[in-house]
């Protein structure tokens, strides 16, 4: 238990919850500006599309150690992970998102996290009212309590709209340096991110797939028709057209980039396809194969490539250097896509 003695206050250490994004860059420069050591606390999620854009509006990971110096430790979400996903005990947002449990899970981990590092407390940039679902008041008390942390969650964001904690009424945290914003506008972040010179531009980015009606379409034939739940398998929902044939999937590349990326991410069991004659999109194929599902996907494959005849050849095998197997097809039409498409 941490003891009301503000001499520790250089030796306290403050375990920061941080995406990338602006909210959780202010939070922690608020933390340090009170004299405490922090360490910034990032999940790896194959759900979040903020790693790939965050640079692009001045943000970004990097950005916390070389501004404010502080360390990024990563921890990857687990499989079951998948489980909150299925069956969440407070339901989801827009689509299959299901907030409030995932600011739980990530919470409880952080909380192991905290006990197996040392540190001190636990901080957030969750802002009051800012998302409709996870940040309510009624929801952050939810997610206080569900993981542990009632009465120990520091939000400093928006603090001054919620109870004090236990760190700012033993005195170790300044509550009157902190924040009472709620709503969705940054201004106040903005502001202070370039009177200390952090940022100069921020432009809102980033988001959960599973929020996405699109990638939501794949992840629930996904849930279907898989018993043991991997989050490595949620990787390749992300690339190329995805189509449900029977029990079997078929994902076709739609350009060289993703082509690179399905052969990249197939399983050793899978089977690749590629128009024999014509620049065109490498099919992978997951699931049960017979003859049938063969053909269909050897019609995608050669539709979707460059190929000006309307019957070819298609080469297909486990290994993309041993395509040695070949099948001649039509290529398919827009009415047998629409049937089997996600």
């Amino acid at each position: 238990m941490i003891e009301n003695n503000l001499e520790r206050k250089n030796n306290i250490i403050g375990l920061g919850l941080v995406s990338g994004g602006l909210d959780s860059l202010i939070a922690c420069l608020l933390i340090k500006l009170q004299g405490i050591k922090v360490i910034g606390l990032n999940f790896k999620s194959p759900f979040c599309v903020s790693e790939n854009i965050l640079s692009a509006s001045g943000c970004g990971l990097n950005i916390f150690n070389e501004k404010l110096g502080i360390n990024i430790h990563t921890l990857t979400i687990e499989d079951n992970y998948l489980e909150i996903i299925c069956n969440p005990k407070y339901g989801y947002g827009k689509n299959l998102n299901p907030c409030i449990d995932c600011r739980i899970y990530f919470l409880k981990k952080a909380k192991e996290f905290q006990e197996e590092l040392g540190a001190d407390l636990i901080f957030t940039g969750e802002v009051l009212n800012q998302r409709p679902k996870s940040q309510h008041l009624k929801a952050l008390r939810i997610v206080e309590k569900e993981s542990g942390l009632e009465g120990k969650l520091l939000r400093p964001l928006s603090a001054l709209h919620l109870r004090p904690t236990i760190y700012e009424k033993q005195g170790l945290i300044d509550r009157t340096k902190l924040l009472g914003i709620k709503g969705r506008s940054r201004k106040i972040q903005l502001e202070l991110a370039k009177k200390y010179e952090l940022l100069q531009e921020y432009y809102a980015c980033g988001g959960c797939l599973l929020t996405d009606k699109h990638f939501v379409n794949r992840m629930r034939d996904y849930l279907r028709f898989n018993e043991i739940l991997k989050i490595e398998d949620i990787n390749v929902l992300k690339y190329g057209r995805h189509f449900r044939y029977k029990q079997t999937k078929i994902i076709v590349g739609r350009n060289e980039s993703e082509n690179k990326i399905l052969l990249n991410l197939k399983n050793p069991d899978d089977l690749i396809m590629e128009a024999k004659d014509d620049v065109g999109p490498i099919t992978i194929i997951q699931g049960p194969i017979d003859d049938e599902v063969k053909n269909y996907a050897a019609m995608l494959t050669l539709r979707y490539s460059d190929y000006s005849n309307h019957v070819g050849d298609v080469v297909y095998g486990k290994s993309y250097n041993k395509l040695d197997h070949k099948i001649t097809v039509k290529k398919a039409s827009e009415d047998i896509i629409k049937i089997h498409i996600l």
